[in-house]
This record gives structure tokens, sequence and C-alpha cells, in this order.
């Protein structure tokens, strides 16, 4: 097999020559960058993409990092929809996706940066954000270029968002209106700026007319129909009384109905539930899931654009800009208290 000192030999210049006429270089004249093609061709030499890359200083490779099991993320279609997204503006723009994988933050947190140093992706997406997110100070000390799906709490980065405060508050009121008076509201991890959000707008709501915050009613759960399950499980083992479920998931509010076939609760008569997301298959659940539409697609989509736009804008990275998404309640069977009672 050819190497690119063979084909240096053959055309009468120096390795570094080739390697800067594979890279494009400006400064090679037209004669020797001919002359350089011609020995390729001859030799039938194929330069290797990684080296072509670091020289260009880009590889045209979007990471996109996910920090949770496999079988979760795989599972939960929001993120299929922001891939979706995602890969349509990529395959428009020339750029690849480089999906990363990790256990817990920690693991992250490593491999991303490994990505970056070794110059593997030209910049990043983050799939979620947490408080005091390790990852995102990281990668701002690293210089690299990344968009949160999300918003980050302590300095200023390029984001793309949904107004989650906003989105739990019109739930919860949502179910307010229709009589239901003791919501409990089913959380995912702590420290996930989006569960902080959709919690804060909850509790707003509450305290907007005047009922108890009562802390006994907020479950933590992965985001699972299992764990929505087993949390409210819980809950009513506990002794805590709930005639409706805020859940931060679908997944979650899926688990929400299991635990209402267990316990012979009629939904929405005698517990109404609202999800997060909208997932397509929420309108096949018995009854109809009601659901906050969340624009996965068009997060993809606004992310990879944002970054794409940063690493060919060099300056904008440096730049705060935050894109907020719209989001919309979708009302169907399993919260329509009201028109059951007609």
């Amino acid at each position: 097999m050819a190497t690119i000192k063979d084909v240096a030999k053959l055309a009468g210049v120096s390795p570094s020559t080739v390697s800067r006429v594979i890279a494009g270089s400006n400064r090679i004249s037209l004669e020797t960058k001919n002359r350089v093609r011609k020995a390729m061709e001859q030799l039938n030499y194929v330069p290797n993409a990684i080296a072509r890359s670091l020289a260009r200083s880009h590889t045209h490779t979007i990471g996109f990092a996910l920090s949770r099991r496999a079988d979760q993320a795989f599972s939960n279609p929001f993120f299929s929809e922001v891939m979706r997204g995602m890969s349509t503006v990529a395959q428009a723009r020339g750029y690849n996706i480089l999906l990363s994988i990790s256990i817990n933050p920690e693991d992250e947190l490593s491999k991303c940066l490994q990505l970056v140093r070794e110059r593997r992706v030209d910049g990043l997406i983050l799939s979620t954000s947490r408080v005091k997110d390790p990852l995102i100070a990281a990668l701002s000390e690293e210089g690299a270029p990344f968009v949160v799906i999300g918003r980050c709490l302590e300095r200023p980065v390029l984001s793309v968002n949904n107004d989650n405060v906003k989105a739990g508050y019109n739930a919860t009121v949502h179910l307010l209106e229709e009589g239901y008076r003791e919501i409990a509201y089913l959380s995912g991890e702590t420290d996930l700026v989006v569960t902080i959000d959709r919690m804060n707008g909850y509790k707003q709501a509450l305290l907007e007319r005047g009922l108890p915050l009562v802390e006994e009613r907020i479950g933590v759960a992965d985001f699972s129909e299992q764990d929505g399950y087993e949390a409210l499980c819980q809950m009513k083992e506990r002794g805590v009384s709930f005639d409706a479920v805020v859940a931060s998931d679908d997944l979650l509010a899926l688990g929400a109905l299991r635990f209402a076939e267990r316990y012979g609760l009629r939904v929405p008569e005698d517990l109404g539930i609202v999800g997060f997301n909208d997932t397509p298959l929420m309108v096949y659940t018995h009854p109809p899931l009601t659901s906050v539409r969340i624009l996965s697609y068009e997060l993809g989509v606004e992310a990879m654009d944002l970054l794409i736009d940063a690493l060919e804008n060099p300056d904008k990275k440096r730049l705060k800009k935050e894109v907020v998404l719209p989001s919309e309640l979708i009302v169907r069977g399993s919260s329509r208290r009201r028109e059951k009672e007609k």
C-alpha cells in the first residue's frame, strides 16, 4: 500500500508538501499540485481521513453527548427526534454526527474532553445541562465550540431551550381548572436544569392559586415507566394523597397510568395525568394522554444550525445566544375531567 512518502518521492517533493496539497493549501503552486495529484493517482494513494482533518484543523464531525444508560437513551422518543432534527441539518450542511453515550456525568466529562482534545470532533451538542455543570465549565475553559439543549444557570453559552417554567405552570393550571386540588409532581434527577424549571412552574401555579406546596407530593425518578410507577406506589404507601400527576416526561406518565390500573383508579375521574414531550404513541394509550408538546425535532435542527454557524463564523461562538422554542399543552382524555362529568 502506497504511503505519503512514496507519493512525495514520485512527485519530487517533500512529504510535508504532499500533506499541504491534500489539505488544500493555497500556498502550493498549481504545477506542484498537479504533479502531486498525478503521483497519487499513479500509486492509487488514498489520503487518510483523520490525518487530513488534522491538517485542515477540522473534521466536519459534530459530537452529540448523551449521559444515560443506552437502553434509556434509545427507549425515549425525545432523543431520537432530537437526533432526527440534528441529522437533517448535518446532512444538508456536509457534517457527520458522532454519538457519545456515557453512563454518568463523570464518564461524559472524560469522553467529551477526549473527543475535543484529540480533535475528533469540531464541536459538541450536549443533550442536557445540570446545576454547576462540570462539563460546561470544562468545555468553556478549553475554548471548545458547543451548544446546550436546555440552558446553563451559571454562564452565558449557546443554547436551544423550551420555556420549561411556563410549560410546567400551564400543565399544572390545566389540572387545577379541571378541578384537581392535590397534584403530585414526578421529577427527573434533581440536578437537571429542565427538571428544576418544570418543577418551578408547577410550584408557581399552586402558590398563585393559594394551594399548599406539599413536598411529599414530589417524587424523584429516572425517566422511565418503571420508575414513574414505583415513585407513585411509594408515595401512596407513605400515605400521601393525590388526585392528579404532572409527570416531567411521558415515560413517567405511562408509569402513572400503570399505577392507576394497579389500584383500580379511573383516569381521569379519580386521577388526572399530564406528561411532557407528547411523543406520538401517547394518543394510543387508554385513555389518550394529555401532554406538553415539546418541539423535539426542531430542538435538534436549531442546535445543529447554531453550532455549525458558530464553527463557520468563529466570532459567533463567543456570544451568548439562547434560542427559546414554544411549547403547547395538548389536552386529551387523561385529564379532561369536566367533560366526563357532564
